[in-house]
């Protein structure tokens, strides 16, 4: 099929490097409006599409949900955006990217402690495993709490997961 003629799907997904379930997916949910279709029934794609479907795996990879792709695009299609609106939806991003760096700074901090403990021997004691079973929420070890028992340990680990 001849480009001016439109896309079929295969090639679509080859030229935005999108999974095909994916932008039937997009289709499903509005992110990408339904195409025409061929007198065989199959899905014809424009030059449009291809655009609007880059501009949403582009928008994915930078960390945008869905729900604020759908945001940026409602001001695209009704062509009445400031550049103000999306600077704004942006800073919003931002804020929630800076809270996702702060979680991933924690998360790295307890496991280098958990790995810091392991002693790496062919035990049945292991301080990752155990840490990982306790039930403390991690702000608790900055308050004094104590950890649960062994026997604690032993009786979840009775339990199947």
């Amino acid at each position: 099929m001849k480009p001016k003629d439109g896309l079929p799907i295969g090639e679509l997904s080859k030229q935005s490097s999108v999974n095909i379930e994916t932008i039937r997916y997009y289709e499903k949910i509005g992110v990408m409006p339904a195409p025409r279709r061929s007198a065989n029934g199959y899905r014809v794609y424009s030059a449009d599409h291809l655009k609007r479907l880059n501009f949403v795996r582009r928008s994915r990879q930078l960390g945008f949900s869905l729900d604020e792709i759908r945001g940026l695009l409602r001001l695209v299609d009704g062509d009445a955006y400031t550049c103000a609106q999306v600077r704004e939806l942006t800073l919003d991003h931002l804020v929630e990217i800076r809270r996702k760096i702060a979680d991933l700074k924690r998360l790295k901090r307890v496991m280098e402690e958990m790995a810091a403990q392991c002693s790496g021997e062919r035990t049945p004691e292991c301080a990752i495993i155990d840490a990982l079973f306790d039930t403390r929420h991690p702000s608790d070890e900055r308050r004094g709490r104590q950890p649960p028992s062994k026997s604690a340990h032993a009786a979840k680990s009775a339990l199947p997961i």
